[in-house]
Parts: C-alpha cells; structure tokens; sequence
C-alpha cells in the first residue's frame, strides 16, 4: 500500500491566502501532481476566474510540494526556495476559471548541487493540457542566511 500524502501545507512553506494549491494528487522520484480547484474569492480571483499568468505560481507552488516532499522524506521540513525564471510560458487560455478543476504536474529535469534545479511543467484540466513552461528554482542550503547575503 503506497504511503499516504501530507496535506499540501505541510510540503510548502507558503501560509494563509499565499498557498494556492489543494492537494497533492501523486508523487514518485522526480514527478509530482498537484491539485486545485480555482477560487472565486480567492487572492488572485477576479470576474469569476484568475488570470493565466497565475498558472506560473501553481507551477511553482508544485515544485515546493516536491521540494517539501523530498525534504520529508530526509525528516526535514519544506524549505524556502525562490523561482528564478520561467522559459516558453505558454497557455491557450487567457483565464481559469472559478471552480474548474486542474491538475499541475511537474518533473525536475535537472538539479545542480548548489541547489539550482529546472522542471518541466504543466497544468490540465478534464479536457486536456492548459498551460506549459520550463522553471528555473534555488533552493539555497541556508534561505535565512542567503536571502540575508550572508552566503551564496
């Protein structure tokens, strides 16, 4: 029997409001799949939906779930990490709409061991693939002391 996911707010280090992902669906080696079902009052919520542009922060919200999935299984805890770039963000709609379900996946393509890592990912809904992208994230060793210029 698989293990039993964690409530996504134990994966991300994001708190109140800011955490905009439901659920982990799946997780296994280098994949993982979120979940959320759109707010119509949500941070981001306007006219009944939120903007494309909000698909990179699911993204990005994923990659932490998997961050904070890996730190788990290491008996650590989610980790700050920053998202550095996005490269080919495309989608082919230019809102979500309030109560649609989708599902994020992503997949890391690489990690250096200076915490600098690129993932491929992807948002669905039931009716096929939304949105795509390349992330570039850093996950710093010590976040507190890097965001604090005190290491690189």
């Amino acid at each position: 029997m698989p293990d039993l996911l964690p409530p996504i707010t134990e994966l991300v280090p994001h708190q109140g409001p800011m955490c905009l992902l439901d659920r982990v669906i799946s997780a296994e080696g280098e994949r993982l799949s979120a979940e959320v079902i759109v707010p119509g009052d949500g941070l981001f919520s306007h006219d009944g939906g939120v903007g494309a542009w909000v698909g990179i922060e699911y993204m990005a919200q994923a990659v932490a779930a998997w961050a904070g999935w890996q730190a788990r299984a290491e008996g650590q805890p989610p980790r700050i990490g920053l998202l550095l770039g996005t490269r080919r963000y495309r989608c082919s709609v230019p809102r979500f709409a309030a109560g649609q379900r989708l599902r994020i996946d992503i997949e890391r393509g690489y990690q250096a061991d200076n915490g600098l890592g690129q993932f491929e990912c992807r948002i669905h809904d039931g009716s096929g693939e939304l949105a795509s992208a390349q992330l570039t994230v850093f996950g710093p060793e010590d976040p507190h002391a890097f965001l604090n210029g005190e290491s690189l």
